[in-house]
């Protein structure tokens, strides 16, 4: 890993779809003057409070590929992002990982309560598949179901839920790489691999093409994870935007507690790169998630 910054065209890129998943995100979480306007506020504090947005960036990135309307894309990319901004408000509270800062600012419980940052993410879970099922995602209702269906999926007991589960017994678990890999699948993996299929399922692609994003977000997914482990291990708060050395003070296994701080680097790396390798087929159309791989392990926060 290196401190190289993103590339000018990522850079350039991600502004551009911030932009617009900021826009339709406050279009779709439209500030309310009743008596619930409270988790109204905690929900758009949540999300539109910046991130990098990598995941509805790869929807986008990964419809474009099959030339998908933008105004479908840009819908599931604003379900992703509620479902990723709901699991952090959860992972935050005092019941879970126990966090008083995120992206640099106060968590949802600190800034609210507990009790608001809870009822914010459940709204924010449901939120993601009334918008899915709209038809303005997708005239085709088969399409819509199994979109539904895919993140139901991604986000569940079967996936980022269950990834959570483990991720909270750790510490009293005797896990081997395989045992984090498999952690870090369910609770990170599951996620980005909705992100970078769903441009297919919009696509109404299947087959080699659809297997090669699913194993191209296999190995960006644990990229970004081991590059997260190294950032709890090397990062600054300041720049991390997060508590640091989490993982040590918890009693944590982790891919760098395992591997060593060089060999996990090299490993982040290499996933990178194999990533990269599985976007052969679509050619110099997915260069842009050519670059988000290269950059995942090379990000300072």
């Amino acid at each position: 890993m290196t401190d190289s910054p993103m590339s000018p065209r990522l850079t350039e890129a991600l502004t551009v779809v911030s932009q617009a998943v900021n826009s339709e995100l406050d279009r779709l979480l439209p500030v309310s003057e009743s008596p619930d306007s409270r988790v109204h506020e905690a929900m758009r504090y949540v999300t539109l409070d910046g991130g990098k947005r990598l995941r509805p960036f790869l929807v986008m990135q990964s419809a474009s590929l099959f030339n998908v309307a933008e105004s479908a894309a840009i819908r599931v990319a604003c379900a992703i992002e509620m479902i990723h901004c709901y699991s952090l408000v959860h992972d935050d509270l005092p019941c879970m990982d126990d966090d008083d800062l995120r992206r640099g600012r106060p968590t949802c419980h600190k800034a609210f309560d507990e009790a608001t940052a809870l009822l914010a993410g459940d709204a924010l879970l449901t939120k993601a598949f009334e918008v899915l099922v709209n038809p303005a995602t997708h005239a085709d209702p088969a399409v819509r179901c199994e979109l539904v269906a895919d993140l139901a999926h991604a986000s569940g007991g079967q996936g980022m839920v269950g990834g959570q589960m483990i991720d909270l017994q750790a510490h009293t678990l005797d896990l081997d790489v395989a045992g984090i890999t498999r952690l870090q699948q369910l609770k990170t993996g599951r996620l980005f691999s909705f992100s970078c299929e769903a441009g297919a399922v919009l696509g109404k692609a299947h087959g080699e093409l659809r297997l090669a994003l699913r194993n191209y977000a296999h190995d960006l997914g644990l990229a970004f994870q081991i590059a997260d482990d190294i950032l709890d291990v090397e990062g600054d708060v300041a720049e991390v935007g997060k508590r640091v050395n989490k993982d040590a003070d918890a009693g944590k296994a982790t891919f760098v507690s395992l591997l060593g701080l060089e060999r996990a680097k090299s490993q982040a790396d290499m996933l990178a790169e194999q990533a990269c390798r599985h976007l052969d087929p679509f050619g110099e159309k997915a260069d842009l998630m050519r670059d988000v791989a290269r950059f995942v392990v090379r990000r300072r926060s």
